[in-house]
């Protein structure tokens, strides 16, 4: 079982995108449920459209007082949990990821991002505290361009990748038209059709290798158990 928390304390970094296209790819092979704390409810929404993934349960959540008991029963039941939460710092947020196996930090390369990527991880270094355990967690660039970088994107990218204390995935999640009609029509990138989207294959390549990064990065900390907060 794994607990895999979307945590950005700005809005429209890309949480919603990426923790449904990681759900939906999980779902293909295991039961998965996906936890909607957003307040906007958008997955909740998505999952009324055809094409929702039959080993994929949406669990719209009620409020910060539910959150621990719905990752406690989706826990019991399926192998992985992925939580989209609210865009905004509160205790619902600290909550989910003092439960969290694996936070994910999307942002943007931009400045405002970056920031509350920054927020974020000074909450979790709290949370750890809190808990007194580890809590693993990485940056995760969203809506990337896939050529032709700004030089800010290029600047903001490296500042997290050469940090020593942060981790950051090498996989990216670029800007695909794929990925934003997910919203529009429903069901998942593997259910759509070349020709309705643009580079439709380059999409789900791009969201294999996101989600075989986030099982290698479990299995490699499930190799250190019990590590504890000095």
């Amino acid at each position: 079982m794994a607990v895999i928390v979307f945590a950005n304390s700005k809005g429209g970094s890309g949480k919603t995108t990426g923790a449904l296209l990681l759900a939906c790819e999980l779902a293909h092979a295991t039961p998965v449920t996906i936890i909607d704390a957003d307040p906007r409810h958008p997955i909740s929404t998505w999952a009324t459209m055809p094409g929702v993934p039959e080993k994929l349960t949406v669990v719209t959540n009620g409020s910060e007082k539910t959150i621990l008991d719905e990752i406690e029963a989706a826990a019991g039941k399926d192998p992985f949990v992925v939580i989209d939460l609210e865009g905004t710092a509160s205790r619902l947020m600290s909550y989910a990821i003092s439960q969290a196996d694996l936070v994910i930090i999307p942002l943007k390369e931009q400045q405002q991002d970056a920031l509350a990527a920054i927020d974020v991880i000074k909450e979790i270094h709290r949370d750890m505290k809190a808990v007194r355990r580890t809590i693993p967690y990485a940056v995760l660039f969203t809506q990337s361009k896939v050529v032709a970088k700004s030089r800010t994107a290029r600047f903001i990218s490296q500042q997290f990748r050469d940090n020593p204390r942060i981790e950051a995935f090498e996989a990216e999640i670029f800007e695909r038209d794929a990925f934003a009609a997910l919203f529009a029509v429903g069901g998942t990138v593997r259910s759509m059709k070349t020709g309705d989207v643009n580079n439709l294959e380059a999409a789900i390549g791009n969201v294999e290798r996101f989600t075989n990064e986030v099982i290698s990065r479990l299995r490699a900390q499930r190799d250190q158990p019990g590590r504890e907060v000095a």
